[in-house]
């Protein structure tokens, strides 16, 4: 019988969320969906000393605001709760219960001051490098193996501090199957004995999401690759519950890497460098330093989560442009690649660009509307519909429309003369003044516009390359832009004839 695929994001609300933790949830919702299957928000805040002010919220709308959107977790409800393992404090003490019981873990009664003085004095005995709590260490330590059972019972109830720690005995390797990185093995004798409670009874990490993994049914783990090397204690968890038969499978992706290529991206990268490493706009409660976000840099939603997709994945083809559906229908975890990705911010330009060249044009017009509204800009729809169409294909940005064809529905402020002056000879103005006599007698339509000027370049026996860049600059008062005859009807009859008027003005003492 095929399972039903279940699929989870739990980040923890330590900072802001970065744009690789934004890709380890998309790749996660990507597979879940392409499989009709169920993808969670779960918050791991088993750390209650790194948890910031805040920082679960904005997990929350930065998947909100990137279209990831959890079918059931923390915000979403489900019937798998709690989605916030702070709230789920019981039922880790309950399972850490049964591990004592059928001895797979045990009771460390070592104080941090015994542990220092230990690791401190290992370290000076192996060249600095201290031992590992493992099954090579642990009989000489304060622990429920080495205690009689009077004594740890008696410990318990005096309320002693203890941490609860996983029984790693030595023996094989321990071998598994990763969907990206195909078979990993490691070491059993490497492993130490990790803890698994705390001694302020939170759970680890390790017992946290095994537990949690069972409970809540997840078919398939999509990480980091940083959780790669803990992965064994997890695979040993499974054995001790005695739930291998329902483990999940582990897949850990690859880093996202500095321009360079040298190592893991960082804020500091993006500050350096100056990009967005995060979603949203992250003020930290403490500093109150704000970073921005790709959603304030004027990023599109989809065109960011496609840009993440590919870094790290591609479908096989040349293929980067995909649409929310094409994305789902095309993404695999086989596909994933084993190095890390390069950033590219360029890149993730690019990717906006495109979406804006094939998104409907009524999120264009319905963006420069409302500019034109809070802005009270006296231009109709027409106006709006024309103006987007023209330069939808030379922005980067929804805010770049604000200004980008500005001279078209506000005064020049400026004026190319050094162009103007080169391009410009005796004939210049008689064929302005020429073609604007003339207008009155066409239809002002982009066409008949055209032809006119093109009758004249012949009369006057001028080149388009002479005249045409005139006639730019005089509508625009720059060198570049979208058709001249598209920017006069925009314009109007009555302001492009006013704008050829100026032109004759300015062009007096030349």
């Amino acid at each position: 019988m095929m399972k039903h695929v279940r699929t989870r994001f739990a980040p923890s609300p330590t900072g802001p969320l970065h744009m690789g933790g934004i890709r380890t949830a998309l790749y996660a919702y990507l597979f879940a969906k392409k499989h009709k299957g169920d993808f969670l928000l779960r918050i791991e805040d088993t750390d209650q000393n790194r948890t910031v002010e805040g920082a679960e919220a904005y997990i929350i709308e930065t998947l909100k605001w990137c279209g990831i959107t959890p079918d059931e977790g923390v915000g979403f409800g489900g019937e798998y709760g709690p989605y916030r393992q702070s709230d789920r404090k019981a039922i880790y003490k309950e399972y850490t219960q049964k591990l004592i019981d059928n001895g797979s873990a045990y009771y460390g009664f070592d104080t941090d001051e015994e542990l220092a003085i230990w690791r401190a004095a290992s370290a000076e005995k192996n060249n600095g490098i201290s031992d590992a709590y493992n099954f090579s260490t642990r009989g000489a330590m304060r622990n429920s193996l080495t205690l009689s059972k009077d004594d740890v019972e008696d410990l318990l109830n005096k309320n002693t501090l203890y941490v609860i720690r996983l029984k790693v005995d030595d023996g094989e390797d321990l071998v598994f199957e990763d969907t990206i990185r195909g078979q990993v093995a490691f070491k059993k004798s490497q492993l130490d004995d990790r803890i698994l409670l705390k001694s302020d009874g939170m759970p680890t990490y390790h017992l946290a999401n095994v537990v949690d993994d069972y409970l809540m049914k997840i078919t398939d783990v999509i990480r980091g690759e940083e959780w790669l090397a803990s992965t064994p204690h997890h695979i040993l968890l499974y054995r001790a519950f005695g739930w291998e038969a329902d483990m999940p499978s582990f897949s850990h992706l690859p880093l996202i890497l500095k321009p360079d290529g040298k190592g893991k991206l960082s804020k500091r990268d993006g500050d350096r460098l100056g990009f967005p490493v995060f979603g949203l706009a992250w003020t930290d409660p403490e500093s109150k330093e704000t970073s921005l976000g790709y959603r304030e840099k004027g990023f599109e939603p989809h065109a960011f989560i496609n840009f993440l997709a590919m870094l790290g994945w591609n479908d096989g083809t040349e293929k980067e442009v995909f649409s929310d559906e094409e994305l789902i229908e095309s993404f695999s975890l086989e596909r994933v690649h084993k190095a890390g990705a390069k950033f590219n911010y360029d890149k993730a330009i690019w990717f906006n660009q495109q979406f804006l060249k094939h998104v409907d044009l009524s999120h264009l017009i319905s963006y420069f509307e409302s500019y034109a509204s809070k802005n009270s800009l006296n231009v109709s729809k027409e106006f709006i519909q024309k103006y987007c169409e023209i330069f939808r294909d030379r922005i980067s940005f929804l805010y770049e429309l604000e200004t980008i064809g500005g001279y078209l529905f506000g005064p020049l402020k400026t004026i190319d003369m050094d162009s103007l002056k080169k391009k410009w000879t005796s004939k210049s103005l008689d064929f302005i003044i020429d073609y604007t006599a003339k207008l009155e007698s066409i239809e002002f339509e982009p066409i008949a516009l055209e032809l006119l000027f093109k009758e004249l370049l012949v009369s006057y026996e001028m080149g388009m390359g002479h005249m045409m860049p005139i006639f730019r600059i005089a509508l625009t008062g720059i060198m570049q832009g979208p058709s001249v005859f598209d920017t006069m009807i925009l314009l109007g009859k009555t302001e492009s004839l006013e704008r050829f008027k100026n032109l004759e003005n300015i062009t007096k003492e030349f």
